[in-house]
């Protein structure tokens, strides 16, 4: 049952949301209109390292704290920490109006550059494209990037389409997504002053 404990106010795009189920129990604090900031307590390190690339490159505060079944593996507390951001991002965002709506980025590191475009469609969608070129990186499994982002588009309703256009270091294909995530979030819900309290959909709303 997931249920989010805090009222979203309309003057601050913030939002707690709190997910608990037989396998997990999450808990995500997020404010779209932050200054990068981070707290991470989840038992998947490699996963808090990419999340604090969306904080930092995004410009938003993001609080996450999980308690899963990491005795079987980390698929559960991935997904479900991936499904939890996402309802925080559609609790937060509101109704959209005034909202850039799509964002896109390029992020390189060393030889690895990713693409990620964003948009705030109101529909979930995911197209993926991430050829790692290991199935782990430092003990966590790359196959659980699928099951974060499909989480998080399914729940945030969103489209995201992610390429790694090159690489051959895993730990540098993922970074450069993450980051290049951040940072297309953080260009599509800014708020444009020229679309002050317009939806931007011809269809009124998203």
């Amino acid at each position: 049952m997931t249920q989010p404990v805090e009222p979203r106010s309309e003057s601050a795009r913030t939002a707690v949301v709190k997910r608990d189920t037989l396998e997990t129990q999450i808990e995500v604090s997020l404010c779209l209109d932050g200054r990068g900031q981070a707290e991470f307590d989840t038992g998947v390190p490699f996963l808090e390292h990419m999340l604090d690339q969306i904080a930092r490159h995004g410009m938003m505060d993001i609080k996450v704290y999980a308690k899963g079944d990491l005795h079987i593996d980390a698929h559960h507390t991935v997904e479900d920490i991936g499904i939890t951001l996402g309802q925080a991002f559609a609790q937060a965002v509101g109704d959209k109006k005034g909202l850039v709506r799509y964002g896109h980025a390029y992020v390189p590191l060393d030889e690895a550059l990713s693409r990620v475009v964003v948009d705030f469609s109101g529909r979930p969608g995911l197209s993926y494209h991430l050829p790692f070129t290991r199935a782990a990186i430092g003990g966590f499994d790359v196959d659980l990037f699928l099951e974060f982002f499909q989480g998080f588009v399914n729940h945030a309703n969103v489209t995201l389409h992610i390429d790694n256009l090159r690489g051959h270091n895993a730990h540098h294909q993922a970074e450069t997504v993450f980051k290049a995530f951040g940072r297309a979030l953080r260009m599509a819900l800014t708020i444009d002053p020229a679309m002050a309290g317009i939806m931007p959909s011809t269809k009124g709303v998203l």
